[in-house]
This record gives C-alpha cells, sequence and structure tokens, in this order.
C-alpha cells in the first residue's frame, strides 16, 4: 500500500466492528490503525497523527449514554484541532450525534453501516482536510512576494498559475491588463504585482476609471490649476503625480470616456501630461496597472474603446477565474474570512460544520469572492453557537421568497439535497455517489419525490 495513502484510525470497544472496518478501508486504499477505548484513541494519535479518527460513542464502561464518546471527542478537539472525526451511532441516538457534531465531530455514520455511503462519508472528509492543508501551505509561499504583499488564497491549480504569472511579471515595468468578472479579487492582484515589483517601497494609488465623469476623472488623472473650473479653488496633483515612481491601478478602464482615453494614450507612451487648466508639461515615471471585466475586443470593435490604448495597457494580460472555476479555494478562502471577520466582531467561532461546507460547495458563487465574504460575515452574525451551520449560511436565492432550511418537511429536505446534488454533478450516478446511494436507490428516491433525471 502507498505510504501516503490516507491513515484513518478506527476506535471501537468490539473486536469485529473494529476488524469489519479494517478490512473494507484496506480494500479501499487506506492505511488504518485500531484502538478499543478511548485511553488507547488518545495515544495512538499522540504516537503518530492520522488523516481521519472514525470512532464510536460508547466503550465497556458506559454502552448507552455516548457520554465517554463525547469527552473523547472534546479530548481529541484540544489535542488537535484541524484534525477530522467520524463518529459512529446507532439508529436510536441520532441526538447523540447531534450533539457530537455540535462539539466538534465532522459528521456521523450509523450503525450498521452502509459501505457506500461509509466510504463517500470519509472520502469527502479527507478531501476537505487535504484542501484546507494546501491552502496553509501555499498561503505561506505567496508570501514570498514580498513583505506587505496581499495574502491570496491559491490552491487550486488556475489560482497556483495566476500567481506564479504574478511571481514572473511582478518585478517587471510592463502594463499589466487584469481581467475577470465582478468580485473575483482584480484589486488583490494589483497589489500583490505592486508589492513584488521595484517600485513596492513608492506609492500605489487606485483611481476608479468607470465611476466618475469625463471632467473630474480628468482631473484626478492629471491635476488641475486654480480657476480651471468652478470649483478649482486650489492647485491640485492629479494620481499620476503622485504615483511618480510608483504604480497607478485604473479599474473598471474600460468605462473611461473616449476623449480621455487619447491623453491616458499620450501618458503611456511619453510620460508627459498637463494638468487641467495649464499649459507647462509634467512628466511622471507610473507603472500602469488596469482592470476590467468587459470584453476589450468587443469594446474596440464597437468604437468605445481605442484599439491602440488596449495595446499599451496589455503589454501582459492576467486573467482571474471566477470562484466556480477554483472549487479547491472555497473553503480555504471561507476559513480565510471566517478568521478575519471573527476578530472584528470579537467572537469566538470554531469552523463550519460539515453542512455548511457542502452547502458552500454546492453554491454558484455568481458574486466570486466577494458573494463569498458577504456570505460569511452573514452568517457570523447569525450562528447562535461556536459551529456555522448550513442554515446560518443563508444560500437561498437573494431577493427572493425562500424558505428556511429549519422549516422544510424531511421529504422537502430530502429532494432539496437530490437536486443540489444533480446540479453539481451533472447527472444521476455521479450524484448518487457523491449521497452515498446506490444508482437503484437513487432513482427510487428521485421517483417517488418527482424529479426528474
Amino acid at each position: 500500500m502507498p505510504s501516503n495513502a490516507p491513515r484513518i484510525l478506527i476506535t471501537d470497544d468490539q473486536p469485529d466492528v473494529r476488524e469489519s472496518l479494517r478490512l473494507l478501508l484496506k480494500s479501499e486504499g487506506f492505511r488504518t490503525d485500531t484502538a478499543a477505548s478511548p485511553e488507547a484513541t488518545l495515544a495512538a494519535v499522540d504516537a503518530g497523527r492520522p488523516d481521519l479518527v472514525l470512532m464510536d460513542m460508547n466503550y465497556s464502561q458506559d454502552t448507552t449514554s455516548g457520554q465517554e464518546g463525547l469527552a473523547l471527542l472534546e479530548r481529541l478537539a484540544a489535542r488537535e484541532p484541524a484534525l477530522p472525526v467520524i463518529v459512529m451511532t446507532a439508529w436510536g441516538s441520532i441526538d447523540l450525534a447531534v450533539e457530537a457534531m455540535r462539539r466538534g465531530a465532522k459528521d456521523f455514520v450509523q450503525k450498521p453501516w452502509e459501505n457506500a455511503r461509509l466510504l463517500a462519508t470519509l472520502r469527502t472528509h479527507l478531501e476537505l482536510a487535504a484542501a484546507l492543508g494546501r491552502s496553509r501551505r501555499l498561503e505561506a509561499e505567496n508570501r514570498i512576494l514580498r513583505e506587505g504583499a496581499p495574502a491570496i488564497v491559491a490552491t487550486s491549480p488556475s489560482m497556483v498559475q495566476v500567481m506564479e504569472m504574478v511571481r514572473r511579471i511582478g518585478p517587471s515595468d510592463a502594463s499589466v491588463l487584469i481581467t475577470g468578472e465582478n468580485g473575483t479579487g482584480k484589486s488583490l492582484l494589483a497589489q500583490a504585482l505592486h508589492a513584488a515589483s521595484s517600485r513596492a517601497d513608492k506609492p500605489l494609488l487606485t483611481l476608479n476609471a468607470g465611476g466618475l465623469s469625463e471632467g473630474v476623472l480628468e482631473s484626478e488623472l492629471f491635476g488641475h490649476v486654480k480657476g480651471a473650473f468652478t470649483d478649482a479653488k486650489a492647485e491640485r496633483a492629479g494620481r499620476f503625480e503622485l504615483a511618480d515612481g510608483g504604480t497607478l491601478f485604473l479599474d473598471e478602464i474600460a468605462n473611461a470616456p473616449l476623449p480621455l482615453q487619447a491623453k491616458l494614450l499620450r501618458v503611456l507612451e511619453t510620460g508627459e501630461f498637463e494638468r487641467v487648466g495649464s499649459s507647462r508639461t509634467l512628466r511622471a515615471d507610473v507603472r500602469i496597472l488596469s482592470a476590467t471585466n468587459a470584453d476589450l475586443d468587443a469594446e474596440v470593435a464597437a468604437g468605445r474603446f481605442r484599439q491602440d490604448l488596449r495595446f499599451r495597457l496589455d503589454t501582459i494580460e492576467l486573467r482571474v477565474p471566477p470562484l466556480r472555476e477554483r472549487p479547491e479555494d472555497i473553503l480555504p478562502l471561507a476559513m480565510r474570512f471566517l478568521e478575519e471577520k471573527a476578530g472584528r466582531y470579537r467572537k469566538e467561532v470554531a469552523g463550519f460544520d460539515a453542512g455548511a461546507q457542502k452547502a458552500l460547495l454546492a453554491h454558484p458563487w455568481r458574486g466570486n469572492v466577494r458573494e463569498l465574504s458577504h456570505a460569511v460575515e452573514r452568517s457570523l452574525l447569525m450562528a447562535p453557537g461556536p459551529w456555522i451551520t448550513a442554515p446560518d449560511l443563508l444560500l437561498g436565492a437573494r431577493g427572493t421568497a425562500s424558505t428556511s432550511l429549519e422549516d422544510l418537511g424531511l421529504e422537502d429536505m430530502e429532494a432539496l439535497l437530490i437536486r443540489k446534488a444533480l446540479a453539481r454533478h451533472g447527472g444521476a450516478t455521479a450524484a448518487a455517489e457523491a449521497l452515498g446511494l446506490s444508482r437503484s436507490a437513487m432513482y427510487r428516491r428521485m421517483a417517488k419525490l418527482g424529479i426528474s433525471p
């Protein structure tokens, strides 16, 4: 068996249960250790941290209440806070399983277990733990850009590639056009590029080129002299002067008015410009970074954007992928936002429970990273306890009538989960596997609930 195969610690006081689980997991490529008591479990964790613990809730001293399991869960959380723990409980002990998840368990399986459901649960939480681990390692690597650079989560292959481009082109003075949908983090990429450059100790100034009228935008960029227009009561330097030696980030560049685009082109080509109302030519050494969520080629074709300016702006184009194309980053980003906002609100939180994690991964995130940040902040305010749950996230359609999960009946909840799984996985077979169901059981449930394949 490969030495890097996930290692699972099985803890149960019944030898036949331990052996059955050991054989099942071994046949699926997992490494296993076993323990028969809470003390043996803690000793096994101390001897070598497993990737996951699969533990029973009752042991020889107490065979019904589950108090031994709850106490063991708390001791494991104190020793290894990031260690995923899955609890096993009998059919009649659902309340106990819920209490276990309140105290830090990631999920639960019922005894007698279904092999497919058990294996799907284990794989899901091993993948989640691995993703969070990769995020922590890559976060440290991202900081090598330069002291003061923003820490950008880059676990997914697409974002790892983006950050590699930042490392390569950051030290140059090349103009960079950052493209991507709203909310993807284009301004953070601009900060990272500046921090990686030789200009990092000089100013980084930002201006939204689409949020101002033509006259105000020209004054903001180039400055003005006293009396240049009605409200020009004093002389004022513009962004190009203030950013001399540093970097100027022009956001929403596609919305810059056409007459102003010609003046931008000139300063990009020569470094020369005049303040509004002045004939004296000034010079500035500024690196230009720009960003847009528009298709600049389409804007050029429509006559709304100068082609020569487009070529000047994108010596290199850097595309930031939308969050739906980087699902590996969702949970690490959510944890980052949770830690930041918990500090702001002075609230103690343990993290997202298993249901919340699944909800975060299933959501389409049309608003990208910005929407995720707002959802995490909202959930932090809504959560009554230390764990964020799926209902706390309020991920129903915003601005439309939506039923609270707490108000759904059992069949409605089941139908909701199946529809989400079908939408996410694109077919009944993959959705069934994700839900831990056989294909035939999936189709029976769909027929019962009136869900079309």
